[in-house]
């Protein structure tokens, strides 16, 4: 539900359509949960399924003649929509079917506000595109968002495919000994860890992939680390988006020494873009 507003902002409707997702995924959590199988390994469950409902709900209600992509549905709304939402109600599906709470709810307007709810902790990380705060549900309990890389922990995304193959392998980066040196390494397996390097809470995140910045999975999380000031490319140094990154994937890092030192692991020459 968005407040009592009758005309509210699109970050208000990001963050009420992703809470919204959030409270499906704790509220069936522990269950016995059916699979949809995807290919690949990958499965959707019932979780998914209607998550993605109740956020389309929210966003079907407060911006009708937008269109929306989700995961799980694919594209909806009219062809000739000029404003498309992201949806990817349920980022960690494996961890979650397997009794993990390490997942996030990832809503984005393309190219503009985005939310990440985790359902466990009940924050809400947001961005209106300029800047961008955490939530947690209490009042008063909303504060920018302030990337550091105290923590030293880097994470990185293990799953496959991997298309940069051999040019770059996550495994080859956590051998590196200036690695080892400088982070520790965590492997989250959800984009909530995205949320996280914009937070202060881990210092970078790294995956392979292609372009991610229209990708449901990965759009609110850039859009927040943007927001939040931090450093995001592809791996090979350029910045992320249509004719952008060469190279694909992401490296966002909480500053730019953080990245550099990350590329020079990687191969790249640190270019911020």
């Amino acid at each position: 539900m968005i407040g009592s507003s009758t005309n509210p902002t699109d970050t208000e409707v990001g963050a009420a359509a992703a809470l919204a997702g959030a409270e499906v995924v704790r509220a069936r959590y522990g269950r016995l949960h059916s699979r949809i199988d995807k290919g690949a390994g990958d499965f959707a469950t019932d979780a998914d399924l209607a998550a993605e409902e109740a956020i389309l709900d929210v966003i079907r209600a407060a911006r009708p003649g937008d269109a929306v992509h989700g995961e799980e549905g694919g594209r909806q709304g009219a062809a000739d929509a000029e404003r498309e939402w992201l949806v990817d109600p349920l980022c960690g599906t494996l961890n979650y079917a397997t009794g993990s709470q390490l997942v996030a709810v990832n809503v984005v307007l393309r190219n503009g506000p985005a939310a990440v709810a985790d359902p466990f902790s009940g924050e809400v990380f947001l961005t209106d595109g300029e800047t961008a705060r955490v939530r947690t549900g209490v009042p008063g309990g909303e504060r920018p968002l302030a990337p550091t890389a105290e923590t030293r922990l880097v994470d990185v995304n293990l799953d496959p495919p991997f298309p940069s193959a051999p040019g770059f392998r996550a495994v080859d980066l956590l051998a590196h000994p200036g690695f080892v040196e400088n982070f520790r390494p965590r492997v989250v397996s959800t984009t909530l860890a995205l949320a996280w390097v914009a937070a202060g809470r881990r210092a970078a995140y790294v995956t392979d992939g292609g372009d991610l910045s229209g990708s449901v999975h990965f759009a609110a999380g850039i859009a927040l680390c943007r927001a939040a000031g931090c450093v995001v490319t592809g791996i090979d140094g350029r910045p992320v988006g249509p004719g952008g990154s060469g190279g694909g994937g992401l490296v966002a890092a909480a500053d730019a020494g953080t990245h550099e030192l990350l590329m020079s692991m990687i191969g790249g020459r640190g270019r911020t873009g």
